[in-house]
């Protein structure tokens, strides 16, 4: 059993930064970034392996994120630079067996944390 736990969300102007942090425990050979606007289905933003050799990220994202892992601390991160209000969401992180980029594929999740941009 993979339990995950984000932290890092909060509300920011648009144009700032943020760095979300996801806190995993037990085995998992990627974990991944999505998120989820109200009313919106679960979006794929980033995801890593945690060797760092596959790295993937949502369209509307690139040069924006950066994901990235602290494997001594099984931790990973998402770097939000260059915000939009269009990124106002709820993030989650998730785990499962392989560099997925659809939600469904995913076997556990984080409990999401809040972040907002304002104009």
């Amino acid at each position: 059993q993979v339990r995950l736990v984000e932290s890092g969300g909060g509300l920011v102007q648009a144009g700032g930064s943020l760095r979300l942090s996801c806190a995993a425990s037990g085995r998992s050979y990627a974990m991944a970034w999505f998120r989820q606007a109200p009313g919106t289905g679960r979006d794929f933003v980033a995801v890593i392996n945690w060797s760092g050799d596959s790295i993937y990220y949502g369209d509307f994202v690139k040069g924006r994120f950066t994901i990235s892992t602290d494997n001594a601390k099984n931790m990973v991160f998402l770097q939000m630079d260059s915000l939009r209000t269009e990124d106002t969401a709820v993030y989650y992180c998730a785990a499962s067996s392989d560099v997925f980029t659809e939600a469904r594929l995913y076997d556990y999740w984080g409990q999401g944390t809040q972040v907002t941009v304002s104009s």
